[in-house]
């Protein structure tokens, strides 16, 4: 073969690949291994959904599905991961209510909610639990933990899955509706919180059922209320704050998945329409209920507004409360602890609604080289 002969066989090769790239990609999308980012530790609700699932959306997508845990400052670090990741349709993030709640919290995010993502879908909702260690002994039920709590001011702490997670603000609003003295220990996600609690390192637990649910089982550990409606099928002996005399306390850890901002409408839509099937599945539906999530489901729009409504409803929020510093503030001053206040009514989106309000944020941190001006010390209003 000549030299010109073998350049134009090479240019012609060339071409054919890419027209059929071009064809398998309007076909299928995008075509490559996806990593869905999740930016808690193991074994917290968003893993724990994650993995659930991994297989049937490959089988679904026909495309590998690996799962890569991103820790850090409340979800922020993995967050920031995804929002920087090339628009490929091959860098996902699954994460928690956190992703609308931290935009009020921290002044410095590393990412815009709204112009660095793509939100795909809606995924499946989990109650919050609280728990304790029935080795430690003393706390057999709510009623114990308040009456624990007044009797030694100070002195119980509980892990959570981070600050401005829905288990953290149901504990802080448990507090202010029970004047339970009780330290926050946020964790890097539901799963190191929850080893916390069968270590002994903390006296209890708040954090999404999912992570919980097996050891609760085991007998390992004890649920003491749980925020679902009604008691959870599976946990027959967990009462619900409603149930109690707490119905106001009702938050659930609700989850998202975003795509890069960027990414092409058609892969968006491609990915919701398999995730929606693959939660369709009876069997998917059934595992799901077991490990303690509702199978609630919805598309990309249905996504992008609640995200938009919840965002503003919090950054609206925090941002009266910080200007009016009434004397109806609790004040929390520990582990950049939230105020809450149950008195204010919440948007309802889709059926669901999100947490109850979140009225101030304390010591947020720095990204990179940002500042942020700390606190010293919180003073009561007169």
């Amino acid at each position: 073969m000549t030299r010109a002969r073998m350049a134009i066989a090479i240019a012609l090769a060339a071409i054919f690949t890419v027209a059929t790239a071009g064809v398998a990609s309007a076909q299928g999308g995008a075509q490559g291994i996806i990593r869905i980012v999740i930016p808690f530790a193991p074994a917290g609700s968003a893993d724990v959904l994650a993995r659930v699932l991994q297989q049937p959306l490959q089988q679904e997508l026909k495309q590998t599905i690996i799962i890569e845990n991103r820790a850090g400052a409340a979800g922020n670090i993995g967050t920031n991961e995804v929002a920087r990741a090339r628009p490929d349709g091959l860098t996902l993030l699954i994460t928690t209510s956190a992703f609308v709640v931290n935009p009020a919290l921290y002044k410095n995010l590393p990412y815009n909610f709204a112009k660095d993502f793509a939100p795909i879908g809606l995924l499946p909702v989990a109650p919050n639990v609280f728990a304790v260690n029935p080795k430690q002994g003393g706390i057999n039920s709510v009623a114990d933990l308040i009456a624990r709590a007044k009797a030694d001011p100070g002195k119980l702490n509980y892990a959570s899955p981070g600050n401005g997670t829905t288990p953290q603000l149901t504990m802080e609003l448990f507090k202010i509706k029970t004047g339970a003295g009780i330290t926050n220990i946020p964790y890097g996600g539901g799963g190191p919180a929850t080893q916390a609690l069968m270590s002994g390192t903390v006296d209890v637990l708040s954090t999404a059922l999912p992570g919980a649910q097996g050891q609760i089982r085991s007998g390992t550990m004890k649920g003491i209320a749980l925020t679902a409606a009604e008691r959870w099928p599976t946990l027959p002996d967990v009462p619900t704050f409603k149930e109690l005399g707490y119905p106001d306390i009702d938050l659930s850890t609700e989850h998202f998945l975003l795509a890069p901002a960027g990414t092409p409408p058609d892969l968006v839509e491609r990915i919701g329409k398999a995730v929606l099937a693959v939660l369709a599945r009876d069997e998917v539906k059934t595992r799901i209920v077991e490990l303690g999530f509702l199978p609630v489901a919805d598309g990309p729009e249905a996504a992008k507004a609640r995200i938009a409504k919840d965002v503003a409803y919090y950054t609206d929020l925090v941002a009266k409360r910080r200007s009016r510093r009434s004397s109806k503030f609790v004040w929390h001053c520990v582990n950049a602890v939230s105020d809450l206040s149950p008195s204010c009514p919440a948007p309802v989106v889709g059926g669901l609604a999100p947490a109850p309000a979140l009225e101030r944020a304390r010591n947020p941190p720095s990204f990179g080289k940002q500042k942020v001006r700390r606190r010293s010390r919180c003073k009561r209003p007169s």
